[in-house]
């Protein structure tokens, strides 16, 4: 607050007391501070492979979770900075035994990736592609944020596709690394027209490089005042992720391209106007183990060219509204409570592949998540149900109370934060006893740091992460009370790995060693955006 706006206080104040002045003007500072300078990346949390549509006022954007369920999240947005999931495009992708985690299958790293969306003529389309079922998706509705959807899928896997629906009526669909390809689709979006496949640009990576790590991928293609322009990525040896634009005349080319953008690696994505008529690029950034973080980019227009970022950076603050709190609406503490006429698990929960839906549970009415065991599972990343959320940069925190009075033999239960190279604290029970126990896996292979006897059915579990200045540091604490905290185990050192090829999630676990038939009930689950043993 400035110092008019304090003055104006004690006026206000009158003849009311100093003490309470002092007290309007506290109440008024906290209310400053709730309202924070939009600032990049708009999202601190995993929202890669975006692509933006905006009906109306409204913006929707579709983002990769990959081997999560539900599956494509669908985003919403009045301003381009503070968003909230409104719904998935489906509950699953496939029934498989990899999205399943069955038979010592699994589906990290893969599942579906890269969506791309559309809105034509009072229809919503939502495409995406799948490694592991070697299908290429579009899902349909007229109503993106209740449904129903209508799923299509054909073969084979188009990778990084963008589909585009043309003026004259015909759709097309641009796919490819390097050198793209462009092939017409049937009207009813079923597959493809035979003998319209043809090479749209021969070498799409030349603006950037010829010495790539990644040749150019992420094609998505818009029609601006006339012309077509097509973004795609690349990767030289030595450099960045890049953008580079291509535009042409005719949407069969012949494209012109240039290197848009070298800075930071914040790249991926497409552009997007303002009902005022505003540009802005929307990109992502590789942000250490938080994931890759969405970024809103200004744009201005030159010569037919967009320009991106001012001078040739992507600014920290955006001349857009304030961000309306620290943590978006994609991440939500949870008390499992449930009124009539509200789903068991609201949207920001996703599931770790595919559920077991007959071995969850919540009870609406007290407040609690059951997640019982139905098999023996030899690790952590194997198990079913890990119920999941998004850490949060800069720093975050997740924290839970569980009831372990239903566990068995074998059964190990508790919160983690999920990657290859994961961490978790727990409580396993062993020989007739329980105890609790932190198990941290940052050097690939699960190790048991320390366990200590616990002689009480309920605990306290919390998790801190720390992800500012890329430090990508996390450590696991215990209580008996909810009021003294004890930190437990070795602080983990979480790393963004490519087999799993996400940031971390908080997750709640359980899972059987022996055999089934034990439960452990979760009572809450609470994430913060600040941490306190790591200051």
């Amino acid at each position: 607050m400035m110092l008019a706006q304090y003055t104006d206080l004690f006026k206000m104040a009158g003849k009311v007391s100093a003490m309470f002045a002092l007290v309007l003007i506290l109440f008024a500072h906290a209310r400053c501070k709730q309202v924070i300078e939009p600032q990049n990346p708009v999202i601190h949390a995993d929202v890669p492979d975006a692509s933006i549509v905006r009906v109306d006022n409204t913006y929707y954007m579709a983002s990769t979770t990959m081997h999560m369920s539900p599956g494509v999240p669908i985003m919403r947005s009045i301003d381009l900075v503070n968003w909230e999931i409104v719904n998935y495009a489906y509950d699953i992708l496939e029934d498989i035994d990899q999205l399943n985690l069955v038979n010592g299958r699994n589906a990290y790293g893969r599942g579906s990736w890269a969506p791309g969306m559309r809105y034509h003529n009072g229809t919503f389309y939502v495409s995406t592609f799948s490694g592991t079922t070697g299908k290429t998706y579009i899902f349909k509705t007229e109503d993106i944020e209740n449904g129903p959807w209508e799923t299509i899928s054909f073969s084979p896997s188009y990778h990084d596709h963008t589909i585009f629906f043309d003026d004259d009526g015909r759709i097309y669909m641009i796919w490819g690394v390097g050198r793209l390809m462009m092939v017409e689709l049937k009207d009813d979006l079923t597959g493809i027209k035979e003998g319209t496949e043809r090479v749209l640009i021969e070498n799409a990576s030349k603006p950037a490089a010829d010495d790539l790590i990644l040749p150019a991928e992420g094609s998505q293609l818009f029609k601006i005042h006339g012309r077509y322009y097509l973004f795609n990525i690349a990767w030289p040896r030595g450099g960045m992720r890049t953008v580079i634009i291509h535009r042409a005349d005719e949407i069969t080319g012949p494209y012109e391209g240039r290197l848009a953008l070298a800075d930071r690696g914040i790249a991926q994505g497409g552009l997007i106007d303002t009902p005022g008529g505003e540009w802005f690029a929307y990109l992502f950034r590789d942000f250490g183990s938080v994931g890759r973080t969405p970024y809103i980019v200004p744009v201005e227009w030159d010569d037919g060219w967009p320009v991106l970022g001012v001078e040739g950076q992507v600014p920290g603050l955006l001349d857009l509204p304030s961000h309306k709190g620290l943590i978006p609406g994609i991440v939500a503490s949870d008390d499992f409570r449930r009124r009539s006429g509200e789903p068991d698990l609201p949207l920001v929960w996703q599931w770790n592949h595919n559920p077991d839906n007959s071995l969850w549970s919540v009870n609406r009415e007290e407040g609690s998540l059951r997640l019982s065991t139905g098999r023996a599972d030899t690790s952590f990343v194997m198990a079913r149900n890990t119920l999941t959320q998004r850490t949060i940069g800069p720093v975050c925190s997740g924290e839970t109370l569980i009831d372990v009075s239903g566990m068995k033999e074998g059964d190990f239960a508790g919160l983690a934060l999920l990657q290859q190279r994961y961490g978790l604290v727990g409580v396993r029970y062993e020989s007739g006893s329980k105890s609790i126990v932190m198990v941290n896996a940052q050097s690939g292979s699960p190790v048991e740091v320390e366990r200590i006897a616990l002689d009480q059915d309920q605990l306290y579990l919390k998790a801190e992460c720390d992800f500012r200045d890329l430090a990508d540091v996390a450590r696991f604490f215990y209580s008996h009370d909810g009021k003294t905290w004890e930190q437990i185990g070795s602080q983990l050192q979480m790393a963004y790995t490519l087999p799993h090829f996400m940031g971390y999630r908080f997750g709640l676990f359980n899972y059987a060693t022996i055999g089934p038939g034990g439960y452990t009930d979760f009572d809450y689950f609470r994430v913060s955006d600040n941490i306190v043993e790591l200051q």
